[in-house]
């Protein structure tokens, strides 16, 4: 299948949330993790977001160039031909950016989509995400407002940031503390700035304890029912049942109960890197051990150019990658829910 049209990706958002299940939103930096992503997807039977951070969009333009809007344009045009092999719809979203990013990434990203759909096509992107977490709330709902609006022109979703997740992903760090748990007021100040979705649909990463990195099980102190709390309190008052579409990020070390309760009170869409990056590279460290004599000329040697061959770990890295992403699938509950 193609890239998710608007009106498909639209349709994907709320069937998840209907039958409350949620689409892993997978992080890429290379044609090779996209290839594993949709590999992934696919053996799941789920249709899922694939997603390009500002340093993986610097990378895809060429390390030395860092070019991320070029980056973010190769990818994306990438991934809409690539994606007519698998049967599976397939949203393509750009992650975290901060206020700079959105001038010189996420707004150009922006008006090209507009003028690919004022030509009468669909958009490059289907959501953006401006991370507003560093900045005051009012500030960034105010800033939040202004992107939504150019994104109904482009026909694409906005995510936006309320609250903290704290670690450190691709320079954008925060401390752990208890600016990790969004307020019940800061969920009714969004409703009043943005809407229930009478002003467009918007994705909403409410922070509940979580955290950006690498982190064993029970190490990180989630509180999913601080999401169910702001879910009631602000359908109470606007008279919608779950009224926020709710994203889940920085995941690693959630066990599967919290996952599962995030899911259960409104999370749509859950954040996939660090764990999927890990999927990836094991495989190759592996192929290197089990090769090294033929992946490096040893004492005058030629080596083995079956074994040094990108292909040869490459296709072991993506087949890790895709099975990393069908067990996400299982636990979204994702899995076997693809939009026939």
């Amino acid at each position: 299948m193609p890239i998710a049209t608007p009106d498909t990706y639209a349709e994907m958002i709320a069937r998840a949330k209907a039958g409350r299940f949620a689409y892993p939103a997978i992080n890429v930096s290379s044609t090779q993790t996209l290839n594993a992503a949709l590999r992934g997807f696919a053996d799941a039977e789920s249709d899922g977001i694939i997603q390009v951070s500002t340093g993986g969009a610097e990378y895809l333009s060429g390390p030395t160039v860092k070019d991320r809007v070029r980056g973010a344009v190769a990818f994306a045009a990438f991934a809409h031909e690539a994606a007519k092999s698998y049967d599976v719809q397939i949203a393509l979203h750009t992650d975290h950016a901060p206020v700079d990013a959105v001038e010189n990434w996420v707004k150009p990203l922006l008006a090209a989509s507009t003028e690919r759909v004022k030509s009468g096509g669909d958009p490059l992107f289907g959501s953006h995400m401006w991370d507003g977490s560093a900045v005051p709330l009012e500030e960034n709902l105010k800033l939040a407002e202004e992107l939504l609006a150019l994104s109904a022109e482009a026909k694409t979703l906005l995510e936006i940031e309320v609250g903290v997740v704290g670690g450190e992903e691709d320079g954008v760090a925060h401390e752990i503390n208890d600016k990790l748990y969004t307020t019940v007021e800061d969920g009714l100040a969004t409703a009043a700035a943005l809407g229930t979705g009478e002003k467009g649909t918007y994705l909403t990463a409410l922070t509940f304890g979580n955290v950006h990195g690498v982190y064993k099980p029970g190490n990180v102190k989630l509180r999913p029912e601080i999401l169910r709390d702001i879910q009631q309190a602000v359908g109470e008052k606007y008279g919608k049942e779950k009224p926020f579409n709710l994203v889940f990020h920085g995941g690693s070390g959630s066990t599967a109960e919290e996952v599962a309760a995030a899911v259960d009170y409104g999370v749509v869409k859950m954040n996939i890197d660090t764990d999927t990056q890990y999927a990836f590279t094991r495989p190759v460290v592996e192929h290197m051990f089990k090769n090294y004599d033929g992946v490096l000329k040893i004492d005058g040697e030629v080596g083995n150019k079956k074994a040094y061959d990108p292909r040869a770990w490459g296709k072991a890295a993506e087949a890790g990658m895709a099975e990393r992403i069908v067990e996400a699938c299982q636990w979204l509950r994702s899995a076997g829910q693809r939009m026939r």
